[in-house]
């Protein structure tokens, strides 16, 4: 090459004067044959030189773009890299690879991947430099089919054995949730690095199996492999995900030994570990010890008290990394601040730390921070907020997609659930998980009809999730709020002694007590207790509830007193409303009274209303007006609550504070729900309204439900057991109560079902007592077993009696 530059430098351009002389010659010249072919070579000899010179040019030209692309990648500048790579001669592997790899750094895994498909289609073979990048794109989309089909490539092309490679397959499989196949990588590698065995100890962590991780660790440690902080932050990980407490403290002191610098990722995952194992004093003590704290470690520990339900103490937590340490709070404080807003019910706080994300354009493409806000809407009651978060996402992952269906169920918004759901399935490449089941069942529970109970049922089935605990609680729920409770204990019984769980008994007892089965509930809290369960409260409220149900006074307040004196728990808002429903099913409104006073906490809705319903059994109009002024205090948009106080005043001819009750209504936006009763017969659905006599199209009906009427003792014209004693509601046929959706819906299904079948009915709102006391009679004329399921329980009508015993 130094040879060669002397010839391209003594290569000029000719100018207008040269040519010009060189033309006076030539023409007083006398050409000679000899002269002529030395004139030629010199020709091609500059030819050949000039095309040398651009060939170096563009050489030059070529490596000096690839060295300003890879300076902008370098530096984050991936737009401007981005337009000087569409301009750029793109004939190398390495500048794909340069800005593969930078789109990946950017978070921007789809366009990588679209990135390397170009590669492809433009004729650029990938090497082992490449597939890391695109390996890590496709582990960041979730999109395992993507994954699988660069792995086959890598195959072909023989560099399945890479290390690097190999490392960047099993961080993929791992998140996609196929850690068999991380193994099978990690096993059949000839040689592993420290990058290996990190890659697979925070790929058990990923895929949710903490002791494979912890056991990964030690052999790692037995086999005498140099441990760094990556390794110690994953096994704190494990430690964390377990709520391992004695293995986080081993481990610990294992730091503490080898003298490892206590950096922030190790601090904060010391701290997580210490929280996600209960241990918040700890955490906060180690904490303390830290002299200069940076955002990580306290957003360590703001997570930390959240995650332990110190709330108050979270939101101190962030005043004093603002005041003490003047740092700014970043995404993941904000992400760990919001579940103590859940819980506190902040929704102002919320709103406030949702605008401060916003000015800081903190939401323009960060799918963990605003799937947090769609959940912390939904478990704050601010639906339209969340899915106006949800709406204005740029991406969504399959997190967002069950964060949107959860708020919805969350909310009793049970259709929106399922739409959405369905949007999920049929709008996206995302594939339902564990999770998305869960919450999906639970508006199917919702709606509570078998026949779409059992169609979600297969398909959880044909997924594969069914043996799950998780998902057999979620179907067991499901099952028993559409009527079918045998189908509820068979899945209950069908998952084995290992697979259930106390949320499993917990899910079973509120099953029966909700049918109003309350002496099987009973049996089933000995035998849970038996089997080495340990109650917990949602055990207790479920076994309360069966108490409150079935009218089972002394042992409820038995339960009661053990779940305070025995096992230590601290009674909450619901197990009062179950005592406060005993207390009011007996009549004993002095003892209530002062139960309500000497409570620990301020009475909500659900105290209140229970008070109000047991004042309309027993017809005491003042109590109810007692409860009446405790509903209107806490500004609570149930409208039930108002309807039933302003039926009571009907029932005593009050009409004046009917009317008060009914402004106040319409002066508070309040509409009374339009109740309807839902029926399925022959897999098909069939719903029934209030005094809609056109509904279904089915005019026989209505024929059929004047003999039933007529058969069980009932004037077509006048409902013998209604209490209101004006004439113009008695006398209007299409104001009486008998031809409320529940008689209509009974009606059709005794033409539609075989003889002896029992009827499952779903009713929007509780049943009224004409209905019940009509429902009593047609089960004792027709023999028939009638289950009719309400806003609160499932009644079974049988022989001429209700398994409620009259109260509900």
């Amino acid at each position: 090459m130094a040879k060669a530059l002397p010839s391209f430098q003594l290569h000029i351009e000719p100018t207008i004067s040269q040519y010009q002389t060189f033309a006076a010659k030539t023409q007083t010249s006398k050409k000679t044959p000899k002269n002529e072919p030395r004139i030629q070579n010199q020709n091609s000899r500059s030819r050949r030189k000039s095309v040398n010179l651009r060939e170096l040019r563009s050489y030059e030209n070529s490596v000096s773009s690839t060295r300003k692309l890879l300076a902008l990648v370098n530096a984050g500048s991936l737009e401007n890299a981005l337009h000087m790579f569409d301009t750029m001669i793109k004939s190398s592997t390495f500048v794909w690879n340069v800005i593969i790899r930078g789109l990946v750094d950017s978070g921007l895994f789809e366009k990588a991947i679209e990135f390397y498909l170009r590669m492809q289609f433009e004729g650029i073979k990938p090497d082992k430099f490449t597939f890391p990048f695109v390996i890590k794109a496709c582990a960041g989309v979730f999109c395992l089919n993507a994954g699988r089909n660069v792995h086959s490539i890598i195959i072909k092309l023989g560099l399945n054995l890479d290390i690097y490679i190999c490392n960047a397959l099993i961080i993929m499989y791992a998140k996609v949730g196929c850690i068999e196949d991380s193994e099978k990588i990690f096993e059949r590698m000839l040689i592993r690095d420290i990058v290996s065995w990190n890659s697979m100890i925070s790929g058990y962590v990923s895929s949710g199996n903490g002791w494979e991780s912890l056991m990964c660790f030690r052999r790692m440690q037995k086999l005498g492999v140099e441990i760094d902080r990556f390794s110690y932050i994953s096994a704190f990980n494990a430690c964390a995900l377990e709520g391992c407490l004695l293995n986080g403290k081993e481990i610990f002191s294992h730091v503490l030994k080898n003298g490892v610098e206590l950096d922030s990722m190790i601090q904060s995952s010391i701290i997580d570990m210490f929280g996600k194992s209960g241990e918040v004093d700890y955490a906060e003590r180690f904490c303390n010890g830290i002299s200069h704290k940076n955002v990580v470690v306290w957003n360590a520990m703001i997570g930390a008290y959240a995650l332990n339900e110190k709330s108050f103490e979270s939101f101190s937590c962030l005043e004093k990394m603002q005041d003490v340490d003047n740092l700014v709070p970043d995404t993941v404080t904000l992400i760990n601040l919001l579940p103590s807003c859940s819980k506190l019910g902040a929704l102002l706080q919320s709103k406030a730390i949702h605008g401060y994300a916003i000015r800081k354009g903190y939401l323009l493409s960060h799918l963990v921070l605003e799937t947090a806000l769609i959940d912390m809407y939904g478990k704050c009651g601010s639906i339209d907020f969340g899915e106006r978060v949800f709406f204005h996402m740029k991406k969504r992952n399959l997190v967002s997609w069950n964060a949107m269906i959860a708020a919805y169920v969350q909310n009793s918004m049970d259709k929106e659930a399922i739409e959405t759901f369905q949007k999920l399935q049929y709008e996206t490449y995302y594939v339902p998980d564990e999770m998305t089941f869960a919450s999906i069942l639970s508006a199917y529970a919702g709606i509570a009809l078998p026949k779409e109970g059992k169609q979600i049922h297969c398909h959880i089935s044909k997924s594969g999730f069914s043996s799950g605990t998780f998902i057999s609680n979620a179907m067991i729920n499901m099952y028993a709020k559409c009527g079918d409770l045998d189908s509820a204990r068979r899945i209950f019984d069908n998952v084995l002694c290992e697979g259930k769980d106390v949320i499993s008994w917990n899910t079973i007892i509120m099953a029966y007590a909700i049918h109003g089965f309350g002496e099987y509930c009973f049996g089933l809290f000995s035998d849970m207790k038996n089997e080495g369960y340990e109650p917990n409260e949602s055990t207790f409220v479920s076994i309360l509830s069966a108490c409150s149900i079935a009218g089972i006074f002394e042992q409820g307040w038995n339960y009661f007193d053990l779940m305070k004196n025995y096992y230590g728990l601290d009674p909450e808002i619901e197990h009062y409303g179950c005592m406060l429903d005993l207390l009011g099913r007996v009549g004993d409104f002095e003892k209530a009274k002062i139960f309500i006073e000497e409570m620990p906490l301020a009475p909500t809705h659900r105290i209140w209303g229970s008070l109000l319903s047991a004042s309309r059994h027993h017809k005491n109009i003042e109590m109810a007006e007692v409860a009446a002024e405790g509903i209107f205090s806490l500004n609570n948009d149930n409208a039930g609550c108002y309807v039933l106080l302003s039926n009571m005043y009907a029932e005593v001819g009050r009409w004046e504070d009917v009317e008060r009750v009914r402004l106040l209504m319409k002066k508070r936006g309040l509409v009374r729900i339009k109740e309807c009763s839902i029926i399925e017969c022959n897999g098909k659905t069939h719903k029934f309204r209030n005094y809609e006599k056109s509904e279904n199209g089915i005019e026989f009906v209505y024929d059929v439900h004047g003999v039933v009427s007529r058969s069980i003792g009932e004037d077509l014209y006048f409902c013998g057991d209604t209490k209101f004693k004006v004439a113009s509601l008695l006398k209007t046929r299409e104001n009486s109560p008998m031809w409320h959706s529940v008689r209509l819906a009974i009606c059709f299904g005794l033409i539609r079902t075989s003889i002896g079948e029992p009827l499952i009915i779903r009713k929007n709102v509780r049943i009224c007592d004409d209905c019940h006391s009509a429902a009593k009679k047609i089960s004792l004329v027709t023999g028939r077993e009638i289950f009719i399921g309400d806003s609160k329980m499932y009644h079974c009508f049988k022989d001429g009696r209700c398994s409620c015993g009259d109260y509900w």
